[in-house]
């Protein structure tokens, strides 16, 4: 019972994040997930959840998806996710968390610091190559992509519509990925239709919260998820 309500408390708190602001699931969700399950079920958890949170919320904000970048996401993806698995076999996995924890601190207070870059096809494929090595590796394909819109200044309405298009591709090629190299197993689908409450709540108060929130709330927002999800992944690895 204990596990449970941590459980459907996690995962309401988590949808409730990604419904507001497009990313988010996996920074909260997974840490705590690993705690209460195996690394593989719980990564897998957290992949079918958020694809059920993307395909629940795709059409009501498909008129604010930019499918230009969504697709150029998509194509850098495609080289980075076997980048991803390459540098998850050969590499101490300790090592490149501290390496992406610290480059995600640094960079996020560059963006405090108001430190801006445009927008351009090219490192729209890089953010999405980025987005797909860390899908693979690490788990994890929200930075990049938050890192990439919080410096272009992409309104929120935008940065959510669009992050969530994505993540509907890069979340079902990864766990298409898992299920076939490591296999899945009941308990992450049992746990999954016990989460699915949860999930809806999640995405009620989410849509009330992303109404409320102004665009420079959302910034600020955004540098807290991005400084935690650095610090939590320096730690975890020290």
């Amino acid at each position: 019972m204990n596990t449970f309500v941590i459980f459907i408390v996690i995962i309401l708190i988590a949808a409730i994040l990604q419904t507001s602001t497009g990313f988010g699931f996996s920074i909260m969700a997974t840490p705590f997930l690993l705690l209460l399950f195996q690394p593989k079920e719980a990564i897998q958890i957290n992949l079918v959840l958020s694809l059920v949170i993307s395909l629940s919320l795709i059409l009501k904000i498909r008129k604010d998806i930019d499918f230009g970048i969504v697709k150029r996401f998509m194509v850098g993806s495609i080289p980075g996710l076997p980048v991803g698995i390459l540098v998850f076999t050969l590499f101490n996995m300790d090592l490149l968390k501290i390496s992406v924890s610290i480059t995600i601190i640094l960079l996020t207070f560059l963006l405090i610091m108001k430190f801006r870059i445009q927008q351009t096809k090219k490192r729209d494929l890089v953010a999405g190559g980025l987005s797909g090595a860390l899908t693979t590796s690490i788990g994890m394909p929200g930075p990049p992509l938050l890192l990439y819109f919080s410096g272009t200044d992409t309104r929120k309405e935008k940065l959510r519509a669009t992050t969530l298009a994505f993540y509907l591709f890069i979340y079902f090629v990864s766990l298409l990925i898992q299920s076939l190299v490591a296999g899945t197993s009941v308990t992450v689908w049992k746990w999954g239709l016990l989460a699915m409450p949860a999930v809806g709540i999640g995405l009620f108060l989410g849509q009330v919260l992303f109404q409320k929130i102004s665009q420079s709330m959302f910034r600020v927002f955004t540098y807290v998820l991005l400084f935690f999800t650095g610090i939590y992944l320096l730690f975890e690895s020290l």
